[in-house]
């Protein structure tokens, strides 16, 4: 199993089980996490981040329903064969991802027009 690297920042106005979900799916829809790769278990991932493990088990059933992890009893959870066509992000998601950003960015101080310019430049 790859190390995996999921942060939670309990500061953030972002669920933590959409912080996992988010991450464990660019994670997987990116290739840092390949076909069958077994995920850790939702207790072990839960005590590793401190939190509940219905909140992973929130983010796991999310990913499934997705269609990017699959949960076998005996098998574990693992990455699902990768979709032909990468999946399209929910409106709500991508308006969740621009509140996050431009509420971290103000509290940098940066304003409206420093805000734009660096979406830009990451699109770029």
């Amino acid at each position: 199993m790859t190390a995996l690297t999921v942060r939670v920042d309990t500061a953030s106005p972002v669920a933590p089980y959409e912080q996992i979900r988010a991450q464990l799916a660019a994670l997987i829809v990116t290739g840092r996490l390949t076909e069958d790769e077994r995920l850790p278990t939702v207790r072990q991932l839960a005590t590793d981040l401190g939190l509940a493990p219905g909140t992973v088990a929130r983010a796991y059933r999310e990913l499934e329903a997705a269609k990017l992890i699959r949960t076998r009893r005996g098998a574990g959870t693992r990455v699902a064969t990768p979709p032909s066509e990468p999946p399209r992000p929910a409106p709500d998601q991508l308006a969740t991802l621009a509140r996050d950003f431009t509420s971290a960015a103000r509290a940098l101080g940066a304003d409206t027009e420093a805000i734009l310019t660096a979406i830009r430049e990451a699109l770029d």
